[in-house]
């Protein structure tokens, strides 16, 4: 005999037996702790066994990545001053899996960017792409769509065919981080008074009450660990697109340092070119 669990639900306990594998009360009346008698325990049991589903968002159409090159002022030709950001691609954005509902439950295309040596990748990740017949890449990342009739695996995206001057993007890249950051850099918090006698200069301060609610809410603005997260900026302009120097130019800043990874895809507008529901 071996105690399994004690129910809180009842003032007992009750004992499963090895051999053969049966329950019963510490009364002595035998039943079954998923039953009726049990709501607590048919409950909990319940809850373990549903998982939590992973959806993606629909994007308003296939996108490219590229590699954030760093900020400069680009003048119009009406002589405006624009600052905007420079997009460089290296060799990549090449369709490496369609998946579509029959075989994987949705619409979706899976591209590569940034060619590298056959070494730097796993066996595993090599066998993928050789099955697409695609180059070595370092990058891989999913556009979910509507429909994925016109693409096919090894093609090669165009930036001119995708994107055009005047388009609105949304980009989205890994910030920059600065590290372990106090409530004024992290929060912008005011400070205390540096002169007239104050102790209080750059502390946090209270962080709640007292013995109602004796805690400190979830959620509360404190020091911690400040960028180096994932963000994404709606609804940027592209101002330029230079063929010869294969870069594009978007006007205003996007996450990152340069040389970091940018994912750029045409701007969500909700009854444009997403459906509402």
């Amino acid at each position: 005999m071996s105690i399994v669990s004690i129910s809180s639900a009842m003032s007992g306990c009750f004992y499963r037996s090895a051999d053969p594998p049966t329950w019963s009360i510490c009364g002595g009346r035998s039943s079954n702790p998923y039953s009726k008698s049990f709501p607590k325990l048919k409950e909990m049991s319940s809850r373990r066994s549903i998982r939590a589903v992973v959806r993606m968002s629909m994007e308003a159409g296939v996108g490219v990545m590229g590699t954030k090159l760093g900020m400069m002022s680009y003048f119009q030709p009406d002589g405006e001053v624009v600052p905007v950001t420079v997009v460089g691609f290296k060799e990549g954005n090449i369709v490496t899996q369609v998946k579509t509902d029959a075989t994987d439950g949705y619409n979706a295309v899976q591209v590569g960017y940034q060619r590298v040596r056959d070494r730097k990748l796993t066996k595993p990740e090599m066998g993928h792409l050789e099955k697409a017949g695609a180059i070595p890449m370092r990058h891989l990342q999913e556009f979910r769509l509507l429909s994925v009739d016109a693409f096919q695996p090894n093609q090669r995206l165009v930036l001119d065919e995708i994107f055009q001057e005047g388009d609105l993007v949304d980009v989205s890249g890994t910030t920059i981080g600065k590290g372990f950051q106090g409530g004024i850099k992290r929060h912008n918090f005011k400070r205390g008074l540096m002169t007239h006698g104050s102790k209080s200069h750059r502390q946090l301060g209270s962080i709640g009450a007292g013995t109602t609610p004796g805690r400190v809410y979830k959620g509360k603005k404190m020091p911690g660990r400040m960028g180096g997260t994932k963000r994404k900026i709606r609804k940027l302009k592209i101002v330029k697109i230079d063929k010869d120097l294969n870069v594009v130019m978007i006007k205003g800043a996007v996450p990152g340092k340069p040389g970091n990874l940018l994912r750029i895809t045409p701007a969500k507008i909700v009854g444009k070119n997403i459906p509402k529901n």
